[in-house]
């Protein structure tokens, strides 16, 4: 079901098949009869659409917010990042299924990924009530490196994915909710809501795994925290952080303080 998802190329169709796939998951735990969790090879890169181009970092161009084409260009990147969501989530499945994990594992990352795909869906949707839609300009080509980054390595893909990436995500939604509130978006604004409350438990999710691995390899968690990130993640954190919400999914200041630019 993950390998299916990650090998499906329309951003739509993939996230529909996200549903999908986690409403059959759910209904089958409803039941008693829990899927089993089989085996299958993901691909080194998941299926992606022809648009949008995909640019070194430094080469997307830059909007100003305040302007109509600058919050196109926000949903757009918002849109992309929700997308490599969908496919990071469901990664994860197949691609430590070595490891035996309890089943509330599959239970969250299946969760995870169906909420990525919702998420996706909204933006898109808000983009094209703008007159856009994903795939009309250039997006961000480090998106996946993460994943490639820790393709052998379980803990720090939960580190660097989960606890910075999606961290990242609670630091900087606030202030987009507030952009959107001012353009009077009200579609925008409630697919931004939506992420910035569900977004929490991804988050959550991360961190209560990598406390669970640790202790099973009886690691110290802070200390294993910030030799992954150093190790995987490509620069500094950046505050502001968003300190209530990083601490309401499980993540003290002393985890990421530490790793912050100065």
């Amino acid at each position: 079901m993950a390998v299916e998802v990650l090998s499906t190329a329309d951003g739509r169709e993939k996230a529909a098949l996200s549903r999908r796939h986690a409403a059959t998951w759910f209904a089958a735990r409803e039941t008693g009869t829990s899927i089993p969790i089989g085996r299958a090879t993901p691909p080194d890169r998941p299926a992606r659409p022809t648009k949008p181009d995909l640019l070194d970092p430094r080469d997307v161009p830059r909007r100003r917010p305040g302007s109509i084409e600058g919050r196109k260009a926000i949903l757009h990147a918002i849109a992309h990042i929700e997308l490599n969501a969908v496919d990071l989530h469901w990664d994860i499945i197949p691609r430590f299924a070595d490891t035996p994990m309890p089943l509330g594992f599959y239970d969250d990352w299946v969760k995870a990924a169906d909420e990525e795909a919702k998420h996706f869906g909204l933006v898109c949707d808000a983009l094209e009530n703008l007159g856009s839609y994903y795939g009309a300009l250039p997006a961000h080509a480090g998106m996946w490196q993460a994943a490639t980054d820790t393709a052998r390595d379980f803990l720090g893909r939960l580190a660097v994915v989960p606890m910075v990436l999606e961290a990242r995500g609670l630091d900087v939604t606030p202030a987009m909710i507030a952009t959107f509130t001012r353009a009077q978006d009200a579609k925008a604004v409630t697919a931004l809501e939506v992420i910035y409350a569900e977004e929490v438990a991804h988050v959550a999710y991360g961190s209560k795994w990598f406390h669970f691995l640790c202790g099973r390899q009886d690691l110290d968690p802070k200390v294993a925290f910030h030799d992954l990130v150093r190790r995987y993640f490509h620069g500094a954190l950046k505050p502001p952080f968003n300190e209530e919400k990083r601490a309401e999914a499980g993540l003290p200041p002393d985890f990421y303080w530490p790793l912050a630019a100065s």
